[in-house]
């Protein structure tokens, strides 16, 4: 019988369009919901899409799982996460689809997780909540300086600052533990045509600000598989290159990493978890993997076939042939404005999707409107439920 995987983003990236066309060539049948104007609105590996609105966005995910009645709901960012997890109507399928919730609410909370990981064995440095201002040079005085402030809930390197000085971590808590003024919010509705920010504006909160040591070094990432606990497939990556200080990475390398491997299991056995997950490391100058994160959430690159497949282990179907024997990848859309990339780099394009190779890369690639048109791409219409 066809699986069916409900894909939820409240983000308009495509990192979950890729995600969607991985499941659909593997057999499942995909449905989505996400905010209008997102990547996975045009692409051609959707059977039905689910109108996710900012102002309702709980109500949005109840409609759409209502309606699809998926075998597994997968989130492809926090915001979507931690929605899942407010859903006690659908307990059973959250469980089934990431794991305990309760384990997955902890999983959120930067200090607790980095504690737990820390308490299996995984090398992670100290990571502590700062609960007030009064409260922060007893943090600093146990990480250091410099250091990296960090905000519970946030995600794409946002929500993060490292801090030299007492005044700049001062300034980063108040930052960082939020919320901006209600101009700032509305300006940011207009800005970036996001309507959460007008739900911040009206309904302020403040959010949980942490103190981590600083790991000199580069930063690395493992995605997994899991069910009830057990690591199905994994892949390890090394970050070449990313976007400024924070932001997400353009170009990354495979590596086989038994730290890295190791604590992708324990992390997965500790908290019993299902689906996709992914960890976020730095390797310090001697080649160690220091674990700084955990994102209980699919990550931009679970969709690609390469040591592993993660797609398909969670199905229970046979992988796909590896995309590539390259080591390095350079991931889609950064690739488009990453500058030059070297010949032995595998380019992770989406050149099956055209519409959504089009939406992303607009007048980046030549030959992107003219892909519209072969027939080969051609599909039946998408069924909409966008209310």
């Amino acid at each position: 019988m066809r699986r069916k995987i409900l894909l939820v983003t409240t983000v308009p990236y495509s990192a979950a369009a890729r995600l969607a066309a991985a499941f659909s060539m593997l057999g499942a049948a995909v449905e989505a919901v996400f905010p209008r104007g997102a990547a996975l609105g045009v692409s051609r590996y959707l059977d039905r899409a689910h109108r996710y609105r900012p102002l309702a966005p709980e109500a949005s995910l109840t409609e759409a799982i209502r309606t699809a009645e998926p075998d597994f709901v997968i989130p492809c960012d926090d915001r979507a996460v931690a929605l899942l997890l407010r859903l006690d109507d659908f307990a059973l399928l959250i469980e089934r689809s990431l794991g305990p919730r309760a384990a997955n609410r902890l999983l959120m909370t930067r200090a607790p997780a980095i504690a737990a990981a820390q308490a299996e064995g995984i090398i992670a440095p100290l990571t502590v909540a700062v609960a007030s201002l009064d409260a922060l040079p007893d943090a600093l005085h146990q990480a250091g300086l410099p250091c990296v402030m960090k905000s519970d809930f946030s995600w794409g390197g946002s929500g993060v600052k490292f801090v030299c000085s007492m005044a700049e971590a001062e300034r980063a808590f108040v930052t960082l533990q939020g919320p901006p003024s209600r101009l700032r919010s509305l300006v940011r509705v207009v800005r970036r045509q996001d309507l959460h920010f007008l739900e911040i504006a009206l309904n302020p909160v403040k959010t949980t600000v942490n103190v981590q040591a600083l790991v000199p070094g580069k930063p690395a990432t493992t995605v997994f598989a899991a069910r009830d606990g057990q690591v199905l497939a994994a892949q390890h990556m090394d970050v070449l290159s990313w976007e400024g200080n924070t932001g997400p990475a353009s170009v990354m390398r495979r590596v086989q990493d038994l730290v890295m491997d190791a604590a992708a299991v324990k992390i997965a056995a500790r908290f019993r978890l299902n689906g996709l997950h992914g960890l976020d490391f730095v390797r310090d100058d001697e080649g160690v993997p220091h674990l700084i994160e955990v994102n209980p959430r699919a990550a931009q690159i679970c969709h690609l076939p390469l040591d592993g497949d993660l797609p398909a282990a969670l199905l229970g179907v046979p992988a796909r042939p590896a995309v590539t024997d390259l080591s390095q990848i350079a991931l889609f859309p950064q690739v488009l404005t990453a500058g030059e990339v070297g010949r032995g780099v595998y380019r992770d394009i989406p050149w099956d999707d055209p519409k959504l190779l089009r939406a992303q890369c607009d007048k980046a690639l030549f030959d992107a409107a003219g892909l519209e048109t072969i027939a080969e791409f051609s599909r039946a219409p998408l069924v909409r439920n966008l209310r």
